[in-house]
C-alpha cells in the first residue's frame, strides 16, 4: 500500500509541476505580449508627436518666408525705384 501511495504522490507531484511549468510559460507569454502592446502604443504616440512637431516647424518656416516676402514688397513699394 505504501508503494502505491508514494507512486500516486509522485504522479500528482509531476502533474503539479507540469501545470506550474505551463502556467509559468503562459504567464511569461502574457507579460511579453503586454509589454509589446505597451511599446507599440508608445511608439505610435511618439510618432504622432514627432510628425506634429515636424508639421509645426514647416508651418513656422513657411510663415517666416511669407512675412519676409511681404516685408520686401512693402519696402519696395515705399522706397523702390520710381
Amino acid at each position: 500500500m505504501s508503494a502505491t501511495t508514494s507512486s500516486l504522490g509522485v504522479v500528482e507531484g509531476m502533474k503539479d509541476q507540469g501545470i506550474v511549468r505551463w502556467g509559468n510559460a503562459l504567464r511569461s507569454l502574457q507579460e511579453h505580449a503586454k509589454n509589446s502592446v505597451r511599446s507599440y502604443s508608445q511608439a505610435k504616440k511618439l510618432s504622432a508627436q514627432s510628425s506634429s512637431a515636424v508639421s509645426r516647424k514647416i508651418k513656422c518656416e513657411n510663415m517666416k518666408q511669407s512675412e519676409e516676402s511681404l516685408r520686401k514688397v512693402m519696402y519696395l513699394s515705399c522706397w523702390g525705384p520710381y
